[in-house]
């Protein structure tokens, strides 16, 4: 897939007033959106089978901005809203798919994995600097299970002030994903005025063989509702 759009702002609302000789704009409720092209393919798990169906139901999407840890990615809970082909004279077939958030708009996050992390068992994954002391805005993470073997896996988010150095990580209220047995995403957030430390990194717990996911954190440097 080629992404062509990632957009995560406030709506724009025009409040000219009658004694302004230009556009008075401010921000109004928040929204997000991903967007790319696919190349038809229609094996198993991949492209076509993935976004033919068009759901009506929520869908959760991440993109990760390469595949090392802490690198930069968007993720928002969408609707995806098409899935347009469109046919190259060279024969080639390609569809456009535009997922627009629903209800919570889109999140500039840090990867806690290195793009897809595999986990043969219970796993404590390195820690990821978020560049500041502690913040008390507490923080939303999105996971996305894209493989699993076994009975199943908690994921969960640990923070130290530190990386362990002299304060142990522990666990973030609220930092725990549902147990999952199978492919499946989840976004989460924990007390929008709980303090979040400056480092966290995720952790695996459960019975398996096998658990192929990606997590990504917003751990937020201001106030925030959603």
């Amino acid at each position: 897939a080629v992404l062509t759009t990632i957009r995560g702002c406030p709506a724009v609302l025009v409040v000219t007033s009658i004694n302004r000789s230009a556009l008075e704009r401010i921000g109004g409720l928040r929204d997000g959106e991903l967007s790319f092209n696919s190349w038809f393919d229609d094996a198993a798990l991949l492209e076509h089978v993935a976004f033919s169906p068009l759901p009506t139901a929520d869908v959760h999407v991440m993109y990760a901005r390469g595949t090392t840890l802490g690198n930069p990615a968007a993720a928002v809970v969408a609707k995806q809203v098409n899935y347009d082909p469109t046919r190259g004279t060279d024969g080639s077939l390609s569809f456009a798919v535009q997922a627009l958030a629903n209800a919570f708009g889109l999140n500039w996050c840090k990867l806690l994995t290195a793009g897809k992390r595999t986990d043969a068992a219970a796993t404590n994954g390195a820690g990821v600097d978020f560049g500041t002391g502690s913040l008390s805005f507490g923080l939303v993470a999105y996971l996305h299970v894209f493989s699993f073997t076994g009975t199943s896996v908690t994921v969960a988010i640990q923070e130290s002030s530190d990386d362990g150095s002299t304060d142990p990580y522990a666990a973030v209220t609220g930092g725990a994903f549902a147990a999952a047995s199978g492919r499946t995403s989840e976004r989460i957030v924990t007390s929008l005025t709980q303090t979040v430390e400056r480092w966290l990194r995720a952790v695996t717990t459960g019975t398996f063989t096998s658990a192929v996911f990606a997590v990504a954190v917003d751990r937020h440097g201001t106030a925030v509702a959603y």
